[in-house]
């Protein structure tokens, strides 16, 4: 994982664990690596991992057992808000750059239309 300036390391590391469990990589009911572990790996301060849990209890995406660690949600509610709060997130971003390139809703439509047949016809 590399890190941006533009965000706190702690939001990045929420995200990489939001898009895990998006992309079905994490389990609801999964037990996520320690804090110890996930440090390690990234090469952060235990602390802003620890920042990021906290976050993610708050959100409810993941919860603790006493002893046993950190594990994903089967709450199915919180699970899909995550998809759309993270869809809503790409689209904002996207519409931002679209409307920074000074392209319309029609043109942005019809980009849009033709990049997805060209995937579809990839795949």
């Amino acid at each position: 994982m590399e890190f941006n300036d533009f965000q706190p390391i702690y939001v990045q590391i929420m995200d990489y664990f939001k898009y895990k469990i998006i992309r079905g990589e994490l389990k609801p009911n999964e037990k996520i690596p320690s804090v110890r572990d996930v440090s390690s790996v990234l090469k952060v301060n235990p602390n802003t991992v620890q920042r990021s849990f906290q976050e993610l209890k708050n959100e409810g995406i993941i919860y603790s057992q006493r002893g046993l660690g950190n594990f994903i949600t089967s709450d199915e509610k919180i699970l899909k808000e995550l998809n759309v709060v993270k869809g809503r997130e790409i689209i904002s971003n996207f519409y931002n750059e679209i409307k920074s390139l000074g392209l319309n809703k029609e043109e942005c439509f019809n980009l849009l239309e033709e990049e997805w047949q060209a995937h579809e016809q990839s795949n």
